[in-house]
């Protein structure tokens, strides 16, 4: 009878204690869910980026872009180092789904021309910031860093061909493209002549060389017509005696995709200084076709 009533409360003791252990999964699968569900909402806040992945981006220029950003190439009489040019050479890059670039560099009688395409896709690794997001914020800190200058009132011409001079000169180190209109002085008081003819640049044969003041169309500025966000950036070299290399340099964003396009020219001819306006169309030109072929 002793061995009876222990077995009993034996049974009623792992009874007991089975009974607390369902309560207690009970509680936690409400807690999981929860937890899940929180989870779920955080997921769902941080939608992926539209692009999975890169072109290949010594294949993503045509070779009538090629032909009007390195003028040089078509002047290459050798077919096999023609042909070398048109392809351009590769970045490197330890993974092309996350960043990959092209290098074309051609030299012409009377100027060498370097083209540099670079295409990066950004993954956020935060459950909370969307690639997107995280996108936008890398190109923030590339358009502070590219440090763009206030736009500031440069003399112009009217319609008529007279002067309509600010007073203020543009940052130094920017130039004016030949033939774009741009005055030979800058701040020149109002209604004296700056003794040159009207539209043509001072002191270099053919209007090639830059004064100081640029036209605010062509100032390093954010563009407004590009993609998510863009600026174009335009920088002459200082250099005294050598030629003056000018860089023009395009980047924009579209989602969680950031393009930088980097356009050089240094003219064989020293102290002659690029049209500033013939490059950054050009390199607008291509970044358009960029944006357009990664809407498709």
């Amino acid at each position: 009878m002793q061995r009876k009533a222990y077995v009993t409360g034996v049974a009623a003791v792992l009874a007991a204690l089975l009974a607390g252990c369902t309560g207690g999964s009970d509680g936690g699968d409400t807690t999981d869910s929860s937890n899940s569900d929180n989870a779920g909402a955080a997921t769902a806040a941080a939608e992926p980026g539209r692009y999975r992945n890169l072109p290949e981006p010594c294949g993503a220029l045509r070779a009538d872009t090629l032909d009007s950003l390195l003028p040089g190439i078509r002047e290459l009489a050798d077919e096999e180092q023609r042909e070398q040019a048109y392809e351009g050479e590769p970045t490197l890059t330890y993974d092309n789904d996350r960043k990959v670039g092209c290098r074309w560099k051609v030299e012409s009688a009377s100027a060498t021309n370097h083209l540099f395409v670079d295409f990066e896709r950004v993954v956020s690794y935060d459950n909370a910031v969307s690639d997107d997001d995280q996108a936008r914020e890398l190109f923030a800190a590339g358009r502070e860093a590219a440090d763009l200058p206030e736009p500031t009132a440069t003399e112009t011409l009217s319609p008529t061909g007279t002067q309509s001079p600010s007073g203020t000169q543009s940052p130094s180190g920017t130039g004016t493209p030949s033939g774009s209109g741009a005055p030979s002085a800058a701040g020149a008081p109002s209604g004296t002549p700056s003794g040159t003819p009207s539209g043509t640049a001072s002191g270099t044969p053919g209007g090639t060389s830059s004064p100081t003041a640029t036209p605010t169309a062509l100032q390093p500025r954010v563009l407004d017509d590009l993609a998510d966000e863009a600026f174009l950036d335009d920088e002459l070299s200082s250099s005294g005696s050598t030629a003056k290399q000018r860089t023009v340099t395009v980047a924009f964003r579209t989602s969680n995709v950031i393009v930088t396009i980097a356009y050089e020219e240094q003219p064989a001819t020293v102290g002659v200084a690029p049209d500033s306006k013939e490059m950054q169309d050009r390199a607008r030109k291509l970044a358009a076709q960029l944006a357009d072929s990664l809407a498709e």
